[in-house]
Protein backbone atom coordinates (compact mmCIF):
# COMPACT_ATOMS: atom_id res chain seq x y z
CA UNK A 1 0.00 0.00 0.00
CA UNK A 2 1.32 3.45 -0.94
CA UNK A 3 1.95 6.01 1.86
CA UNK A 4 -1.12 8.11 1.08
CA UNK A 5 -3.46 5.15 0.93
CA UNK A 6 -1.98 3.76 4.14
CA UNK A 7 -2.47 7.07 5.91
CA UNK A 8 -6.07 7.37 4.74
CA UNK A 9 -6.91 3.77 5.60
CA UNK A 10 -5.82 4.39 9.18
CA UNK A 11 -7.77 7.63 9.67
CA UNK A 12 -10.24 7.76 12.56
CA UNK A 13 -13.46 7.67 10.54
CA UNK A 14 -12.28 4.91 8.21
CA UNK A 15 -11.21 2.72 11.13
CA UNK A 16 -14.57 3.31 12.81
CA UNK A 17 -16.40 2.49 9.58
CA UNK A 18 -14.34 -0.67 9.06
CA UNK A 19 -15.09 -1.83 12.60
CA UNK A 20 -18.83 -1.23 12.12
CA UNK A 21 -18.87 -3.07 8.78
CA UNK A 22 -17.12 -6.07 10.31
CA UNK A 23 -19.74 -6.12 13.10
CA UNK A 24 -22.59 -5.83 10.59
CA UNK A 25 -23.87 -2.55 12.03
CA UNK A 26 -22.55 0.02 9.51
CA UNK A 27 -25.42 2.54 9.17
CA UNK A 28 -24.40 4.84 6.31
CA UNK A 29 -25.14 5.10 2.59
CA UNK A 30 -28.27 2.97 2.82
CA UNK A 31 -29.67 2.99 -0.75
CA UNK A 32 -33.28 4.14 -0.90
CA UNK A 33 -35.26 2.54 -3.74
CA UNK A 34 -38.41 4.66 -3.48
CA UNK A 35 -39.52 8.26 -3.22
CA UNK A 36 -38.61 10.30 -0.13
CA UNK A 37 -41.79 9.97 1.90
CA UNK A 38 -42.80 8.97 5.41
CA UNK A 39 -42.15 5.40 4.29
CA UNK A 40 -39.20 4.40 2.13
CA UNK A 41 -37.93 1.13 0.66
CA UNK A 42 -34.36 0.01 1.31
CA UNK A 43 -33.11 -3.33 -0.01
CA UNK A 44 -36.71 -4.30 -0.61
CA UNK A 45 -37.71 -3.55 2.99
CA UNK A 46 -40.29 -0.87 3.83
CA UNK A 47 -39.40 1.28 6.84
CA UNK A 48 -40.88 4.43 8.38
CA UNK A 49 -38.59 7.39 7.76
CA UNK A 50 -37.65 9.40 10.84
CA UNK A 51 -34.31 10.61 9.51
CA UNK A 52 -35.37 13.15 6.89
CA UNK A 53 -34.85 16.92 6.81
CA UNK A 54 -37.99 17.40 4.68
CA UNK A 55 -39.86 18.93 7.60
CA UNK A 56 -42.98 19.79 5.60
CA UNK A 57 -42.96 16.51 3.67
CA UNK A 58 -43.09 18.21 0.27
CA UNK A 59 -40.53 16.18 -1.70
CA UNK A 60 -43.31 13.97 -3.05
CA UNK A 61 -45.98 16.66 -3.44
CA UNK A 62 -47.61 16.55 -6.91
CA UNK A 63 -47.32 20.32 -7.44
CA UNK A 64 -43.61 20.30 -6.58
CA UNK A 65 -42.89 17.39 -8.91
CA UNK A 66 -44.94 18.89 -11.73
CA UNK A 67 -43.13 22.23 -11.39
CA UNK A 68 -39.79 20.45 -11.74
CA UNK A 69 -41.00 18.50 -14.78
CA UNK A 70 -42.40 21.58 -16.52
CA UNK A 71 -39.20 23.56 -15.90
CA UNK A 72 -37.16 20.73 -17.40
CA UNK A 73 -39.40 20.65 -20.45
CA UNK A 74 -38.97 24.39 -20.99
CA UNK A 75 -35.34 25.01 -19.97
CA UNK A 76 -33.67 21.60 -20.20
CA UNK A 77 -31.79 19.72 -17.50
CA UNK A 78 -29.09 22.27 -16.69
CA UNK A 79 -27.88 25.82 -17.25
CA UNK A 80 -24.42 24.96 -18.65
CA UNK A 81 -22.68 27.75 -16.82
CA UNK A 82 -22.43 29.93 -13.76
CA UNK A 83 -24.86 32.64 -12.78
CA UNK A 84 -22.08 35.16 -13.45
CA UNK A 85 -21.98 34.30 -17.15
CA UNK A 86 -24.58 32.31 -19.09
CA UNK A 87 -26.33 30.46 -16.26
CA UNK A 88 -28.96 32.97 -15.09
CA UNK A 89 -32.59 32.15 -15.85
CA UNK A 90 -35.65 34.28 -15.32
CA UNK A 91 -36.67 31.52 -12.87
CA UNK A 92 -33.66 32.33 -10.68
CA UNK A 93 -34.42 36.05 -10.58
CA UNK A 94 -38.11 35.49 -9.84
CA UNK A 95 -37.38 33.15 -6.95
CA UNK A 96 -34.70 35.45 -5.54
CA UNK A 97 -37.19 38.30 -5.37
CA UNK A 98 -39.76 36.06 -3.68
CA UNK A 99 -37.27 34.76 -1.10
CA UNK A 100 -36.06 38.25 -0.23
CA UNK A 101 -39.62 39.41 0.37
CA UNK A 102 -40.44 36.22 2.29
CA UNK A 103 -37.69 36.69 4.88
CA UNK A 104 -37.97 40.49 4.95
CA UNK A 105 -34.86 41.60 3.08
CA UNK A 106 -34.14 43.82 0.09
CA UNK A 107 -32.46 41.25 -2.12
CA UNK A 108 -31.31 37.63 -2.32
CA UNK A 109 -29.17 35.34 -4.46
CA UNK A 110 -29.45 31.60 -5.05
CA UNK A 111 -26.51 29.20 -4.80
CA UNK A 112 -26.39 25.62 -6.08
CA UNK A 113 -26.32 24.16 -2.54
CA UNK A 114 -26.75 25.41 1.00
CA UNK A 115 -23.17 24.41 1.80
CA UNK A 116 -21.95 26.70 -0.99
CA UNK A 117 -23.90 29.60 0.50
CA UNK A 118 -22.05 29.49 3.81
CA UNK A 119 -18.75 28.65 2.15
CA UNK A 120 -18.99 31.62 -0.22
CA UNK A 121 -20.56 34.19 2.11
CA UNK A 122 -18.58 33.61 5.29
CA UNK A 123 -15.26 33.42 3.43
CA UNK A 124 -15.72 36.63 1.46
CA UNK A 125 -17.50 39.21 3.63
CA UNK A 126 -14.73 40.16 6.05
CA UNK A 127 -11.08 41.05 5.57
CA UNK A 128 -7.73 40.38 7.17
CA UNK A 129 -8.22 42.91 9.99
CA UNK A 130 -11.81 41.88 10.76
CA UNK A 131 -13.41 39.24 13.00
CA UNK A 132 -15.72 36.24 12.61
CA UNK A 133 -17.43 35.03 15.78
CA UNK A 134 -19.06 31.61 15.69
CA UNK A 135 -20.94 29.21 17.94
CA UNK A 136 -18.99 26.02 18.66
CA UNK A 137 -21.90 23.95 17.33
CA UNK A 138 -22.33 25.85 14.05
CA UNK A 139 -22.78 23.75 10.94
CA UNK A 140 -19.69 22.40 9.17
CA UNK A 141 -20.33 24.67 6.17
CA UNK A 142 -19.91 27.75 8.38
CA UNK A 143 -16.68 26.34 9.80
CA UNK A 144 -15.34 25.60 6.32
CA UNK A 145 -16.32 29.10 5.24
CA UNK A 146 -14.44 30.88 8.01
CA UNK A 147 -11.41 28.63 7.47
CA UNK A 148 -11.06 30.24 4.04
CA UNK A 149 -11.22 33.74 5.49
CA UNK A 150 -8.16 35.75 6.51
CA UNK A 151 -10.14 37.28 9.37
CA UNK A 152 -9.53 36.49 13.03
CA UNK A 153 -11.85 33.66 14.11
CA UNK A 154 -13.29 33.67 17.64
CA UNK A 155 -15.31 30.69 18.85
CA UNK A 156 -17.78 31.00 21.73
CA UNK A 157 -19.51 28.33 23.80
CA UNK A 158 -22.80 27.02 22.49
CA UNK A 159 -25.64 29.51 22.98
CA UNK A 160 -23.63 31.10 25.82
CA UNK A 161 -24.06 34.86 25.68
CA UNK A 162 -21.45 35.56 28.35
CA UNK A 163 -18.93 33.66 26.25
CA UNK A 164 -19.94 35.58 23.13
CA UNK A 165 -19.62 38.92 24.91
CA UNK A 166 -16.13 38.01 26.15
CA UNK A 167 -15.10 37.37 22.58
CA UNK A 168 -16.68 40.59 21.34
CA UNK A 169 -14.68 42.52 23.91
CA UNK A 170 -11.48 41.23 22.32
CA UNK A 171 -12.33 42.84 19.00
CA UNK A 172 -11.03 46.17 17.72
CA UNK A 173 -14.00 48.54 17.84
CA UNK A 174 -13.15 50.01 14.44
CA UNK A 175 -13.17 46.68 12.56
CA UNK A 176 -15.97 44.55 11.12
CA UNK A 177 -17.33 41.93 13.52
CA UNK A 178 -19.46 39.20 11.91
CA UNK A 179 -21.44 36.89 14.23
CA UNK A 180 -22.45 33.72 12.33
CA UNK A 181 -24.87 31.32 13.95
CA UNK A 182 -27.38 28.55 13.19
CA UNK A 183 -31.02 29.44 13.73
CA UNK A 184 -31.92 25.88 14.69
CA UNK A 185 -28.97 23.64 15.50
CA UNK A 186 -29.18 20.62 13.23
CA UNK A 187 -28.15 17.88 15.67
CA UNK A 188 -29.12 19.34 19.04
CA UNK A 189 -32.56 20.58 17.96
CA UNK A 190 -32.36 23.78 20.01
CA UNK A 191 -32.98 27.35 18.88
CA UNK A 192 -30.41 30.13 18.94
CA UNK A 193 -30.81 32.87 21.55
CA UNK A 194 -31.25 35.36 18.76
CA UNK A 195 -32.72 38.33 20.66
CA UNK A 196 -29.73 38.27 23.00
CA UNK A 197 -27.29 38.02 20.09
CA UNK A 198 -28.99 40.98 18.43
CA UNK A 199 -28.67 42.96 21.68
CA UNK A 200 -24.93 42.21 21.88
CA UNK A 201 -24.47 42.98 18.20
CA UNK A 202 -25.96 46.44 18.71
CA UNK A 203 -23.86 47.00 21.82
CA UNK A 204 -20.60 46.13 20.06
CA UNK A 205 -21.52 47.33 16.56
CA UNK A 206 -21.38 43.84 15.05
CA UNK A 207 -23.35 42.35 12.17
CA UNK A 208 -25.33 39.11 12.41
CA UNK A 209 -25.75 36.26 9.92
CA UNK A 210 -28.24 33.47 10.67
CA UNK A 211 -28.04 30.09 8.94
CA UNK A 212 -31.73 29.20 8.98
CA UNK A 213 -31.54 25.93 7.06
CA UNK A 214 -33.51 24.11 9.76
CA UNK A 215 -35.67 27.05 10.82
CA UNK A 216 -37.38 28.00 7.56
CA UNK A 217 -40.56 25.99 7.18
CA UNK A 218 -40.59 25.23 10.90
CA UNK A 219 -40.55 28.52 12.82
CA UNK A 220 -42.16 31.93 12.27
CA UNK A 221 -45.21 33.10 10.40
CA UNK A 222 -45.88 30.78 7.42
CA UNK A 223 -42.47 29.22 8.10
CA UNK A 224 -40.47 32.43 7.65
CA UNK A 225 -37.86 31.16 10.08
CA UNK A 226 -36.06 31.94 13.30
CA UNK A 227 -35.66 35.68 12.72
CA UNK A 228 -39.40 36.09 12.16
CA UNK A 229 -40.12 33.79 15.11
CA UNK A 230 -38.35 36.25 17.42
CA UNK A 231 -39.46 39.37 15.53
CA UNK A 232 -35.88 40.48 14.83
CA UNK A 233 -35.62 40.07 11.05
CA UNK A 234 -34.87 43.79 10.63
CA UNK A 235 -31.98 43.50 13.10
CA UNK A 236 -30.34 40.49 11.44
CA UNK A 237 -28.10 41.53 8.56
CA UNK A 238 -27.98 38.30 6.57
CA UNK A 239 -30.46 35.40 6.49
CA UNK A 240 -29.42 32.14 4.86
CA UNK A 241 -31.67 29.24 3.91
CA UNK A 242 -31.55 25.99 1.99
CA UNK A 243 -33.91 24.29 -0.43
CA UNK A 244 -32.99 20.77 0.69
CA UNK A 245 -35.11 20.80 3.85
CA UNK A 246 -38.59 22.33 3.90
CA UNK A 247 -38.35 23.56 0.30
CA UNK A 248 -38.06 20.01 -1.06
CA UNK A 249 -35.28 20.58 -3.58
CA UNK A 250 -31.54 21.29 -3.69
CA UNK A 251 -29.88 24.70 -3.45
CA UNK A 252 -29.65 27.61 -1.04
CA UNK A 253 -29.89 31.37 -0.75
CA UNK A 254 -28.62 34.38 1.15
CA UNK A 255 -30.84 37.42 1.71
CA UNK A 256 -29.67 40.84 2.86
CA UNK A 257 -29.61 44.48 1.79
CA UNK A 258 -28.75 45.52 -1.75
CA UNK A 259 -25.15 46.47 -0.99
CA UNK A 260 -24.20 43.17 0.65
CA UNK A 261 -25.95 41.02 -1.96
CA UNK A 262 -24.41 42.98 -4.85
CA UNK A 263 -20.97 42.54 -3.30
CA UNK A 264 -21.51 38.78 -3.00
CA UNK A 265 -22.59 38.57 -6.63
CA UNK A 266 -19.15 39.81 -7.61
CA UNK A 267 -16.89 38.38 -4.89
CA UNK A 268 -18.39 35.10 -3.59
CA UNK A 269 -16.32 32.40 -5.30
CA UNK A 270 -18.66 29.47 -4.64
CA UNK A 271 -21.35 31.51 -6.42
CA UNK A 272 -19.27 32.87 -9.30
CA UNK A 273 -17.37 29.69 -10.10
CA UNK A 274 -20.15 27.09 -9.72
CA UNK A 275 -22.77 26.05 -12.24
CA UNK A 276 -26.10 27.57 -11.36
CA UNK A 277 -29.05 25.79 -9.80
CA UNK A 278 -30.90 23.58 -12.28
CA UNK A 279 -34.26 24.67 -13.70
CA UNK A 280 -35.97 21.71 -12.02
CA UNK A 281 -34.47 22.46 -8.59
CA UNK A 282 -35.34 26.14 -8.84
CA UNK A 283 -38.92 25.56 -9.93
CA UNK A 284 -39.44 22.87 -7.30
CA UNK A 285 -38.28 25.20 -4.53
CA UNK A 286 -40.60 27.93 -5.80
CA UNK A 287 -43.57 25.55 -5.82
CA UNK A 288 -42.72 24.35 -2.31
CA UNK A 289 -42.60 27.97 -1.15
CA UNK A 290 -46.13 28.46 -2.52
CA UNK A 291 -47.40 25.48 -0.54
CA UNK A 292 -45.62 26.56 2.63
CA UNK A 293 -47.24 30.00 2.46
CA UNK A 294 -50.72 28.80 1.49
CA UNK A 295 -51.00 25.74 3.74
CA UNK A 296 -50.05 26.82 7.28
CA UNK A 297 -51.82 23.75 8.63
CA UNK A 298 -48.75 21.73 7.64
CA UNK A 299 -46.59 23.56 10.15
CA UNK A 300 -49.33 23.35 12.77
CA UNK A 301 -49.48 19.57 12.35
CA UNK A 302 -45.68 19.33 12.47
CA UNK A 303 -45.68 21.02 15.87
CA UNK A 304 -48.50 18.83 17.18
CA UNK A 305 -46.41 15.80 16.23
CA UNK A 306 -43.35 17.37 17.84
CA UNK A 307 -45.02 17.97 21.20
CA UNK A 308 -46.55 14.48 21.09
CA UNK A 309 -43.15 12.91 20.42
CA UNK A 310 -41.43 14.82 23.21
CA UNK A 311 -44.11 13.70 25.66
CA UNK A 312 -43.79 10.10 24.53
CA UNK A 313 -40.01 10.00 24.82
CA UNK A 314 -40.01 11.71 28.21
CA UNK A 315 -42.68 9.43 29.61
CA UNK A 316 -40.71 6.32 28.63
CA UNK A 317 -37.53 7.73 30.19
CA UNK A 318 -35.39 8.52 27.14
CA UNK A 319 -32.52 10.89 27.72
CA UNK A 320 -33.27 13.78 25.37
CA UNK A 321 -30.84 16.53 24.45
CA UNK A 322 -30.97 19.13 27.23
CA UNK A 323 -32.26 22.04 25.14
CA UNK A 324 -34.05 20.26 22.28
CA UNK A 325 -37.28 22.04 21.35
CA UNK A 326 -37.91 21.49 17.63
CA UNK A 327 -38.88 18.62 15.27
CA UNK A 328 -35.23 17.54 15.58
CA UNK A 329 -35.14 15.31 18.67
CA UNK A 330 -31.76 13.94 19.86
CA UNK A 331 -32.04 10.70 21.83
CA UNK A 332 -28.78 10.17 23.68
CA UNK A 333 -27.06 6.79 23.83
CA UNK A 334 -23.52 7.84 24.84
CA UNK A 335 -21.62 4.99 23.22
CA UNK A 336 -20.38 4.71 19.62
CA UNK A 337 -20.83 1.00 19.05
CA UNK A 338 -24.14 0.86 20.90
CA UNK A 339 -25.46 3.76 18.81
CA UNK A 340 -24.73 1.82 15.62
CA UNK A 341 -26.31 -1.33 17.07
CA UNK A 342 -29.46 0.53 18.16
CA UNK A 343 -29.82 2.08 14.70
CA UNK A 344 -29.58 -1.38 13.12
CA UNK A 345 -32.10 -2.91 15.50
CA UNK A 346 -34.53 -0.06 14.90
CA UNK A 347 -34.10 -0.49 11.15
CA UNK A 348 -34.73 -4.21 11.44
CA UNK A 349 -37.91 -3.36 13.36
CA UNK A 350 -39.07 -0.92 10.64
CA UNK A 351 -37.74 2.48 11.79
CA UNK A 352 -35.12 4.58 9.95
CA UNK A 353 -33.16 7.02 12.15
CA UNK A 354 -29.74 8.62 11.84
CA UNK A 355 -26.73 7.93 14.10
CA UNK A 356 -24.54 10.77 15.34
CA UNK A 357 -21.23 9.47 16.67
CA UNK A 358 -17.59 10.46 17.18
CA UNK A 359 -15.86 12.44 15.83
CA UNK A 360 -19.00 14.47 15.00
CA UNK A 361 -19.70 14.49 18.75
CA UNK A 362 -17.70 13.33 21.74
CA UNK A 363 -17.86 9.56 22.33
CA UNK A 364 -19.82 10.11 25.53
CA UNK A 365 -22.42 12.23 23.70
CA UNK A 366 -23.43 9.93 20.84
CA UNK A 367 -27.10 9.91 19.91
CA UNK A 368 -29.72 9.05 17.36
CA UNK A 369 -31.31 11.96 15.55
CA UNK A 370 -35.07 11.51 15.34
CA UNK A 371 -36.71 14.03 13.01
CA UNK A 372 -40.33 14.62 12.08
CA UNK A 373 -42.20 15.59 8.92
CA UNK A 374 -45.59 17.25 8.67
CA UNK A 375 -46.78 14.28 6.62
CA UNK A 376 -46.19 11.77 9.42
CA UNK A 377 -49.34 10.38 11.02
CA UNK A 378 -49.85 9.87 14.72
CA UNK A 379 -50.13 6.14 14.00
CA UNK A 380 -46.63 6.15 12.49
CA UNK A 381 -45.34 8.14 15.44
CA UNK A 382 -46.92 5.73 17.93
CA UNK A 383 -45.24 2.86 16.10
CA UNK A 384 -41.87 4.63 16.32
CA UNK A 385 -42.25 5.42 20.02
CA UNK A 386 -43.24 1.85 20.86
CA UNK A 387 -40.39 0.43 18.80
CA UNK A 388 -37.83 2.75 20.36
CA UNK A 389 -39.15 1.87 23.82
CA UNK A 390 -38.59 -1.83 23.16
CA UNK A 391 -35.10 -1.43 21.71
CA UNK A 392 -33.95 1.08 24.33
CA UNK A 393 -35.30 -1.06 27.17
CA UNK A 394 -33.37 -4.06 25.85
CA UNK A 395 -30.15 -2.04 26.14
CA UNK A 396 -31.02 -0.40 29.48
CA UNK A 397 -31.23 3.06 27.94
CA UNK A 398 -34.39 4.14 29.74
CA UNK A 399 -34.37 5.99 33.06
CA UNK A 400 -37.63 4.41 34.26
Amino acid sequence: MKPLQEKLANSVRIRLARKAKEAGIYPYFRPIESDQDTEVVINGKKVVMFGSNAYLGLTNHPKVKEAAIEATRKYGTGCAGSRYLNGTLDLHIQLEKRLAEFVGKEDAIIYSTGFQVNLGVVSSLTGRDDYILWDELDHASIIEGHRLSYSTKLKYRHNDMDSLEKQLKKCDESKIKLIVVDGVFSMEGDIVKLPEIVRLAKKYNAIVMVDDAHGIGVLGRQGRGTCDHFGVADDVDLIMGTFSKSLASIGGFIASDYEIVDYLRHYSHSYIFSASSTPAATAAASAALDIMINEPERIEHLWKLTHYAFNGFREMGCEIGQYAETPIIPLLIRDNDLTFLVVKELFDAGIFVNPVVAPAVASQDTLIRFSLMATHSFEQLDFAIDTIRNVFARHHLLNK
